[in-house]
């Protein structure tokens, strides 16, 4: 049995991949810092599914949520970290809040996925362990409005840090990868965006649809299996044709 470590996992599209690989006989450990929203995913999801409390952005709760893993399981297969969120930052926004919103931003999408990937890495199965982070294609757009300075960067900044990774890990048979979403509908970043963005989002898209929850667990599922072993250190764009090439 599998055991797959899944950040921000109590929501949207963690939640999706940890049903997701549930439904493939995985044990499976979701971190968030919503106590309540763990608890209540975890018994959803069911039995190969439990919970660990911790914000990815500190060092000690990472250290001891990972510790925990491997006590009870011994080893760890695969590490998806989901955990982030934009902070609407433009440059009107007065410094002294650019700054704070500027941390909260980058401590969780860049950092946080830094520290797991950092503690987790020494217990990853060795080959075939997988690492795979969830970005998003406004690290390459800069976002499809003004106010992602924040998140832009923070996730440009994770698709550098999937890159160093890979060229560290993949020679001990880990690979590294990212999966970049374009707009999926009903996550908690999504459902704040008016019809009238979501419809011109569509517009754009070669596909003619919005991308689902679905559409991502797909790709992860993909990369995390033996059939993706010689795909290492890749972005791959989930996201209708919206954006490609990159």
């Amino acid at each position: 049995m599998r055991v797959v470590i899944i950040t921000g996992g109590s929501s949207g599209i963690g939640r999706g991949i940890a049903e997701a690989f549930v439904k493939e006989d995985a044990q499976v450990v979701i971190i968030g810092r919503n106590k309540e929203k763990l608890k209540s995913t975890a018994q959803a999801i069911g039995l190969n599914c439990v919970w660990q409390q911790a914000d990815v952005s500190k060092r000690n709760e990472v250290t001891e949520v990972v510790n925990f893993v491997v006590q009870q399981y011994g080893n760890i297969d695969v590490l998806i970290n989901a955990a982030g969120f934009p902070r609407w930052l433009t440059t009107s926004t007065p410094l002294d809040e650019a700054e704070q919103l500027w941390d909260e931003v980058i401590n969780t999408n860049l950092k946080g996925t830094f520290l797991m990937a950092m503690a987790v890495a020494p217990h990853l199965t060795k080959p075939g362990g997988r690492i795979i982070n969830i970005s998003t294609n406004a690290a390459f757009t800069g976002g499809n409005r003004p106010g992602y300075l924040g998140y832009a960067s923070a996730k440009a900044g994770v698709h550098g840090l999937t890159y160093a990774l890979a060229r560290e890990l993949s020679p001990q048979g880990i690979t590294v990868n990212a999966v970049a979403p374009g707009y999926i509908e009903n996550t908690a970043i999504t459902n704040e965006w008016s019809e009238e963005i979501v419809q011109s989002i569509v517009n754009q898209t070669p596909v003619g649809r919005s991308g689902n929850v679905g559409d991502v667990v797909a790709a992860v599922l993909f990369l995390s299996s033996q059939k993706a072993s010689f795909i290492t250190g890749e972005v791959l764009n989930v996201n209708g044709g919206l954006l490609f090439g990159r």
